[in-house]
């Protein structure tokens, strides 16, 4: 009962935050009220601190939200199952055993047990654990035919989530924009050339860059991790290439190509055709470190990204490599959300 009181008080008070950001001026008025403390009777508010340190809460109310998150998730799910159930005049026991347990299929073949038996890290003889195994078995299945079946009752329902993630201003001053600057959805990469996992994502993204067209623009910051050796200096000569108006061009050589060496930089400056001389120049002197550097210290200090890739899309937060479907859900979602504020600002003038 506890539990359910702290996430329902957590519930209302993010609702709570969302209606009132969704009014900048009275956010602030908000903000200026909210006394953190007093020195020497100098009373300092929380828009006094946010206006030095916007980003230094970020994380940690990005970290409130993501628990909110699936609190509410959770929340939704049983009350689905619940009205289904009603429904259909059964328990919700009774549903999930119709409509889930049914679709979990036989029981793997002795021969599957011993093959997943060989693949864990024990001791134990296969006899002492094969119940173990093969109940951990039946529970995964059980619960991906779950969130099948939960999937096609979301579907089936219009969910509507009120309340917004915490959203951070990234600042796009020195960085590269591919797309519309008006584009109603504009994700934010950091990342680091010499990262696999950046690698490895590059086909989704332009994936999604087609798919999406002018409605997604795409951002690109340097945050070059220190055991990646050849990192910064692929970063600057990103820029460099940049500098002559072909970044977009070299960035994407760097990921197809992997070719991250002094020499083979200074190469893909030729294969693209670019004033080798001036290119040359701007990496060995290190023209544009400062550039890479801003925006490390931004990506580490400001705002607390541990590693790479990490996306801001709309100004909300995901680490770690995200697959297209996440990508879509989340693009789709700020699109209806742009497009539930035109529709507000449309009937607000009328």
């Amino acid at each position: 009962m506890m539990i359910t009181k702290i996430v329902t008080l957590a519930l209302l008070s993010s609702a709570f935050s969302s209606l009132v950001a969704a009014d900048a001026s009275a956010d602030a008025q908000l903000s200026s009220r909210i006394v953190l403390v007093e020195i020497d009777g100098a009373k300092l508010s929380l828009a006094d601190f946010e206006s030095k340190h916007p980003t230094t809460l970020f994380q940690a109310r990005n970290a409130f939200y993501q628990a909110e998150r699936k609190a509410l998730d959770n929340f939704i799910d049983d009350y689905l199952l619940e009205r289904q159930a009603e429904r259909q005049h059964v328990t919700v026991a009774q549903l999930l055993d119709q409509h889930v347990k049914g679709m979990v299929g036989k029981d793997p073949s002795e021969e599957s047990l011993h093959v997943f038996y060989e693949g864990l890290d024990t001791t134990q003889p296969y006899e002492a654990v094969r119940d173990q195994i093969l109940e951990k078995i039946r529970q995964t299945r059980f619960m991906k035919a779950r969130s099948a079946y939960l999937k096609t009752l979301r579907n089936e329902a219009v969910v509507n989530i009120r309340f917004d993630a915490p959203r951070a201003a990234i600042s796009l001053k020195d960085t590269p924009l591919r797309g519309l600057p008006d584009a109603p959805v504009t994700i934010v990469e950091y990342a680091d050339f010499e990262c696999p996992y950046c690698q490895q994502i590059e086909p989704t993204l332009d994936r999604l860059r087609a798919e999406y067209g002018g409605k997604l623009a795409f951002a690109y910051k340097d945050m070059p991790l220190p055991m990646h050796s050849q990192a910064l200096k692929a970063a600057e000569a990103a820029h460099c290439a940049g500098a002559q108006g072909k970044y977009w061009e070299y960035h994407d050589l760097l990921f197809s190509s992997k070719q991250l060496e002094l020499a083979q930089l200074k190469e893909h400056a030729r294969t693209l055709q670019l004033d080798t001389q001036r290119f040359d120049k701007c990496l060995d002197s290190g023209e544009q470190v400062k550039v890479v550097k801003a925006q490390l210290d931004e990506g580490r200090q400001d705002l607390q990204i541990e590693g790479t890739p990490s996306y801001f899309i709309n100004g909300r937060f995901f680490a770690g490599g995200l697959n297209y479907e996440r990508f879509r859900t989340v693009i789709d979602e700020e699109l209806g959300v742009r497009a539930a504020q035109a529709s507000s600002a449309t009937l607000s003038a009328k």
